[in-house]
């Protein structure tokens, strides 16, 4: 019953970041990467949106063929019935989502410009949220956006109409970032105790606090007797000041001195993963990661004051609360290589190819069979821009007709 789930909503709201774009191929290896890391859900996207649709589906495929194994691939959208209509006549296969609908005094006169009312929101999620279960949704989380600046009265009444209408989890949304650690601590637990239903944390960083606030709001969630949800996203980024890190949070469960000993989090979780996402984020995303960024920024584990280094190397649990290999660091190669190498991309031809995918231990019987991943190997370097990861380029080989999928554009 303590445990912390971890929902990364990278896929939906770090790639809404202004001035970014993240392919659908990346979002895909984000996923697969995601799954490997042992995380319990990834927020794919927008199954409203047409051009989400095709690669929602394929990621529905491949988790149905195990390349992806045990991670929840769940769409996003408003909580009214026509978007729960047509995220079921788009992803037909959809079996977890979030329903979203604002909340707050100020959103329902400023965004609302007055048309909706309290009540009528509670109508709406709450016919949006018995909809989506009669059409076979197995896990709904109902969202509840500014949540942080809703009367508590309300949001109890509103958790209590989720909970009716058959949500599995409610979420409170930190949306403008202007929680503290101590207050959403006392309303995570006021909330936890009214409803006594599982709450969702998702907290934006607008005041550089969306960890330290994701993390009181669990510890308040487990001990009211409940599983609890953080939501992340892979390098913090989302929009404005982004959202809570990925890294930074599971750093946070398992070695802070308030979890530590209770080891909250699901046994498939690999912080070893670390390094490798972030990397790969941060090179999909063309955004640097931080220098000082917990874990995986250049500084993590770097020392130069005399007498921490002098600590340092006496005994590295001096300055070091945890090693460069608990986070997948040291043993990694470059994730693109320099210097005198043969690559393929958009204008490769089928020698240079074939060499590339013979190091990657791929070979195919004959050229026709590889001219038809080199096709996708083309379009997938025009789709990304850049040049393609080893990952990627055996995802491809492996999984043809999915990310034949994923690069389709519909007209």
């Amino acid at each position: 019953m303590n445990t912390v789930h971890i929902i990364d909503v990278t896929n939906r709201d770090g790639v809404q970041t202004s001035r970014i774009l993240l392919p659908k191929l990346s979002k895909t290896m984000l996923n697969v990467y995601l799954d490997e890391m042992g995380i319990y859900q990834s927020e794919i996207g927008f199954p409203t949106l047409k051009h989400e649709k095709d690669y929602i589906n394929a990621n529905l495929k491949l988790f149905k063929k195990d390349v992806m194994k045990n991670i929840h691939l769940e769409g996003w959208c408003r909580a009214v019935p026509e978007d729960i209509e047509l995220t079921m006549k788009n992803c037909p296969e959809i079996k977890h989502l979030n329903i979203s609908m604002s909340t707050s005094a100020i959103m329902l006169k400023g965004k609302f410009q007055g048309q909706k009312t309290f009540s009528d929101v509670l109508r709406s999620i709450t016919k949006a949220g018995k909809l989506a279960k009669e059409c076979g949704i197995e896990t709904l989380g109902i969202n509840a956006e500014d949540a942080s600046r809703t009367d508590l009265k309300d949001l109890v009444e509103f958790g209590l109409a989720a909970k009716e209408a058959g949500a599995d989890k409610f979420r409170y949304c930190d949306t403008l970032g202007t929680e503290d650690p101590i207050t959403m601590y006392e309303k995570i637990k006021f909330l936890s105790e009214k409803i006594k239903f599982p709450i969702e944390m998702h907290c934006h960083n607008d005041l550089g606090m969306a960890e330290a606030v994701s993390i009181a709001g669990a510890k308040a969630a487990i001990e009211s007797g409940f599983p609890t949800y953080i939501n992340t996203t892979i390098n913090g980024y989302g929009e404005r000041a982004g959202n809570a890190d990925l890294v930074s949070i599971l750093l946070a469960l398992i070695y802070s001195s308030c979890f530590k000993e209770k080891t909250p989090i699901g046994e498939r979780v690999n912080l070893k993963m670390a390094w490798k996402i972030a990397r790969y984020a941060s090179y999909a995303f063309n955004l640097p990661i931080p220098i000082n960024h917990p874990g995986v920024g250049a500084n993590a584990f770097a020392h130069e004051s005399g007498i921490h280094a002098d600590g340092a190397l006496k005994d590295r649990r001096n300055y070091e609360l945890y090693d460069p290999e608990d986070v997948g660091r040291g043993g990694e190669p470059d994730l693109i290589y320099s210097g005198r190498v043969i690559t393929t991309g958009a204008y490769g031809g089928i020698k240079g190819f074939r060499h590339v995918f013979d190091n990657l231990g791929i070979s195919f019987k004959n050229d026709e069979e590889a001219k038809e991943i080199l096709e996708i190997v083309q379009y997938a370097n025009l789709h990304t821009q850049k040049p393609l990861t080893d990952d990627e380029l055996i995802f491809i080989a492996s999984n043809p007709e999915e990310v034949r999928q994923i690069l389709r554009v519909e007209v």
